[in-house]
């Protein structure tokens, strides 16, 4: 990094400040037993056995994600509630955690079959669903429910940066890549300067989080210029199909079309979009 704290005008041997980023650990347990929220999801697998009985206590249902069939296979036995098969469409952090190998993961309409054919737990598709074909889709591969991210991010209550939502804005299918370089977990962004020339995966990238913190000084710094270049844009590869409404708004007309699309198929779909888009001209 040391060039880019130079161009930047930041002194390279200055101290970065450490990360934040925890595991789930008790004093975050105790939240969960004081809150009683309905659902605690997990992301890299599970913590320890003790904290999962606890929050199980405290009358949650537990899931976690899966990247592959023995992860999912895995996270059944540990006693999850439900499973996420996030596929390799996703954006932000893999969930992976049997393995490291990212050229191995699988796509979310491969994944999400296998997975619902391994385990008995209910299924939940994720990874490059942003509109009413792939929640049919997901459905029709078996799964119980779909996680949408990525087309959430342009809503008003997404309290995300200006670069950031401008960026999500023009991103093309093939502008996103998965790396390493942000935070030293492989995770889907949209492409920079940083993963182009130091990635997208390195072998010299410090291990999870400690990358985050000694990437701060140049994000804060290339960012207050306007600049989107050191800062990591998570984004699955279906963000073109993201709509700008308010959350609550966008839920419903997902669900709504989502609806037309399993009772009438695609085509239905189409044809009743093109119905409401001429009325709307009206």
């Amino acid at each position: 990094m040391e060039a880019y704290y130079i161009e930047l005008g930041l002194d390279s041997k200055t101290g970065v400040p450490s990360s934040s980023r925890a595991p789930f650990d008790n004093k975050m347990c105790d939240l969960v037993m004081e809150f009683h929220p309905e659902v605690v999801s997990f992301h890299f697998g599970l913590p320890d056995k003790n904290l999962l009985a606890r929050v199980r206590r405290a009358g949650a249902k537990i899931i976690s994600s899966a990247t592959c069939v023995d992860e999912a296979r895995w996270l059944e036995d540990q006693g999850c509630d439900s499973i996420v098969a996030q596929g390799y469409e996703a954006g932000g952090h893999r969930g992976m955690f049997l393995t490291e190998d990212v050229a191995t993961q699988v796509g979310t309409m491969a994944l999400v079959p296998q997975i619902v054919d391994a385990v008995k737990v209910p299924v939940i598709a994720a990874g490059g669903i942003a509109d009413a074909r792939g929640i049919a889709a997901a459905f029709a591969l078996g799964a119980s429910a779909v996680q949408i991210g990525t087309a959430y991010l342009l809503c008003a209550e997404a309290q995300i940066s200006r670069i950031y939502r401008q960026a999500l804005k023009g991103v093309k299918d093939n502008e996103t890549a998965v790396t390493n370089v942000f935070t030293g977990r492989a995770a889907r962004g949209i492409v920079n300067r940083l993963i182009r020339e130091v990635g997208p995966i390195s072998d010299v990238t410090p291990d999870f989080p400690i990358a985050a913190a000694a990437l701060a000084p140049l994000r804060t710094k290339s960012e207050t210029a306007g600049s989107p270049e050191f800062t990591p844009l998570w984004s699955g590869q279906a963000a073109r199909l993201s709509r700008e409404l308010p959350a609550a708004e966008l839920t419903r007309r997902l669900a709504e079309e989502a609806q037309i699309a399993l009772n009438h198929g695609v085509h239905g779909l189409s044809r009743a979009l093109a119905q409401a888009e001429a009325l709307g001209r009206k």
